[in-house]
């Protein structure tokens, strides 16, 4: 998992334009409450799991697991893929 959490880091500060040295993104940060990502931005980080994982992500997964923070996406990523 600490390899899905590195790459899906290393996606989100690149594809949302963090800053390296903002020391509030972390692992652990809440990507909504804190502004990293919004709806539209969730809505392409989604489709970013799905092709790069090989996973589909329902409604139901969204309801049912959490995925605010890089560590909790990461662990969705591997409960789906068995990694």
């Amino acid at each position: 998992m600490d390899s899905i959490a590195k790459e899906l880091e290393t996606h989100i500060r690149e594809r949302y334009e963090i800053e390296p040295d903002d020391d509030e993104f972390t692992p652990e940060v809440h990507l909504f409450d804190y502004g990293y990502i919004d709806s539209i931005g969730a809505a392409a980080l989604i489709a970013h799991i799905e092709k790069t994982y090989d996973v589909q992500v329902t409604n139901q997964d969204l309801m049912l697991y959490p995925m605010n923070t890089i560590n909790e996406i990461a662990a969705f990523i591997g409960q789906k893929t068995g990694r």
